[in-house]
């Protein structure tokens, strides 16, 4: 009996002094952390995709506090994320518009051939090791879905026509996606921006046409019918200037392959208040699609029909009588 107690005694008394020490250390050697990083890290969303390129949003936090990483740095949480993490590390952040992904290709199994069957890893960087890939465009998407698998947020699905489509509403803008393709087919660019070129082949027009019913064959009437020099050439490639776009969706009209998506639901039309309208003309004279009719002193009104919803007498009309709406379709 007393060999017990003291057994106990012993364990009782080691186990006491070892608490003793590790309390002592853990206080003596902490490592204070900085008290904006746990801020920072109450306003990140959470979702621990890595797109910012830190292990998760601790690190992430941890990172702008100390000044490693941009307070703009997390994609996910974009402009209003930047803002409140600024705002913690005392620096001003200026709105971004929000980006989201985009594939750029159409040649699904119903638009584009292939030259040979794929039996192999069901994986796209494994299938465009041979020989590109089964697609006969050798830009075209190859629909396996390496970019479905990085996907943090579910937005990219394989359509019924075995090609990648993006969900506009989850898309985050964090470019996984991106980084993923083998086939450089993802491109980020501003959520407002409604026409897009969805090819990237630089093949010549007649080896296009061979491939897919709707690449890009370099034909320039998209250039030709594009009133604001948004569309640049390069190497038999149409591409949007984002820059200059304005959305008036006439170059997607003109394409005779239907290589440009325009988001028509989306078009608008200009409308003039006429109790504001003082018939100065400005309007009238800066329409590039004569879609405005009036005379000088008189109010005027808008041709739906030829409008575009470019939006140029918007920004021209001296007393604010002109607004873009919605088209009804």
């Amino acid at each position: 009996m007393e060999k017990i107690l003291l057994s106990l005694l012993s364990l009782g008394g080691m186990g006491f002094l070892f608490g003793a020490v590790l309390a002592f250390a853990s206080k003596r050697f902490a490592v204070e952390k900085d008290p904006r990083a746990e801020a920072i890290r109450e306003v990140l969303p959470g979702a621990n995709c890595g797109a910012c390129g830190y292990p998760g949003c601790d690190g992430f936090a941890e990172a702008v506090a100390s000044g490693r990483a941009p307070v703009d740095g997390c994609t996910v949480g974009g402009s209003p994320v930047a803002v409140r993490v600024g705002s913690i590390m005392g620096v001003e952040v200026k709105q971004k518009e929000r980006v989201i992904a985009h594939v750029l290709c159409q040649g699904d199994c119903h638009n584009a051939v292939n030259k040979y069957q794929y039996k192999g890893i069901q994986d796209c960087v494994a299938a465009s090791m041979l020989a590109g890939g089964p697609k006969g465009c050798s830009y075209g998407c190859l629909g396996l879905g390496t970019c479905v698998k990085v996907c943090p947020f579910d937005a990219i699905h394989i359509s019924d026509g075995s090609i990648a489509v993006v969900d506009r509403d989850k898309c985050t803008g964090c470019g996984k996606c991106v980084e993923a393709c083998p086939k450089n087919l993802i491109e980020l660019i501003p959520e407002s921006n409604l026409v897009q070129v969805l090819c990237i082949s630089k093949d010549p027009g007649k080896q296009v046409r061979e491939n897919c019913k709707v690449g890009c064959i370099g034909c320039r009437l998209c250039l030709k019918a594009c009133q604001f020099e948004a569309i640049d050439f390069v190497d038999n490639l149409a591409r949007i200037r984002y820059d200059k776009c304005v959305n008036c969706m006439v170059c997607a009209e003109k394409c005779p392959t239907g290589a440009i998506y325009a988001h028509f639901a989306k078009r608008k039309v200009a409308f003039i208040h006429e109790n504001k309208c003082i018939g100065c003309t400005a309007c009238k004279k800066v329409c590039k699609f004569e879609a405005i009719e009036g005379e000088p002193e008189q109010k005027h009104r808008v041709l739906p029909d030829r409008c575009t919803g470019c939006g140029q007498c918007v920004e021209r009309c001296p007393v604010n009588a002109i607004s873009l709406n919605v088209r009804e379709h």
